[in-house]
């Protein structure tokens, strides 16, 4: 008994299929010179993602070190997005001084044991400093709300890194979120803690887009007066 093919099956005496000796149809040769070169292109893009994996997943592993050492306290993550190292207050050792935006001694020295990782990895890729707080409200002569003190506290340390550490200034961003973004619930002294935080924020390039440096700058030449 004959096997019968599945409905919907192109029977082999169609002319669209190619017959076993016969040469392949033309738009066929086109199709696998266009898989071949799709198959190029994601090798590529996978060799650039594993490079670029590789000084991220290097980056953590010494944070975490120093984490595991005691020297910081916080939590390091990587994701899709890119490499997350956020830092938080150890009891009464403070980042900032009460209500302003003006560092202390802690968080310089947090941040300048961050600043060979940091460095190395603003050569290829971009950082941003966000600036976390507790849900308590502030409202003094310099800020209104956590959203500006948060926003003021990263560019400090933004500016940190600047002046004092001379990582590229066209590689960092700040921003702040205010209490908007807690990791935990503000009940506690602890918890309060926990939520004031800085995270610097290693960003992944965009798929497909290629890593480069930080674009130079231009000065127009001055105009003399006439």
């Amino acid at each position: 008994m004959a096997l019968k093919a599945p409905k919907g099956f192109i029977d082999e005496t169609d002319p669209k299929v190619c017959q076993i000796g016969h040469p392949a149809p033309p738009w066929l040769v086109n199709y696998a010179d266009l898989m071949t070169e799709m198959v190029c292109f994601f090798v590529i893009l996978y060799a650039l993602s594993a490079a670029l994996n590789k000084n991220v997943q290097n980056a953590a592993q010494q944070v975490q070190e120093m984490m595991n050492k005691g020297e910081l306290k916080g939590e390091v993550k990587v994701d899709r997005e890119g490499l997350k190292i956020s830092l938080e207050e150890q009891g009464q050792l403070a980042f900032f001084e009460s209500g302003s935006a003006d560092t202390t001694p802690t968080m310089e020295s947090m941040v300048g044991k961050l600043v060979p990782v940091l460095k190395k990895l603003s050569e290829q890729q971009d950082i941003i400093v966000e600036g976390h707080t507790d849900n308590l409200p502030i409202r003094n002569e310099y800020f209104d709300s956590n959203w500006e003190l948060s926003t003021a506290r990263a560019t400090s340390i933004a500016r940190l890194l600047i002046d004092r550490h001379e990582l590229p200034a066209a590689r960092l961003g700040a921003i702040g979120y205010g209490e908007y973004r807690p990791v935990v619930a503000n009940d506690t002294t602890e918890n309060r803690a926990k939520n004031r935080r800085v995270v610097f924020f290693v960003k992944n390039p965009a798929p497909g887009g290629k890593a480069k440096g930080p674009p130079e700058t231009t000065h127009a030449a001055p105009v003399e007066a006439k």
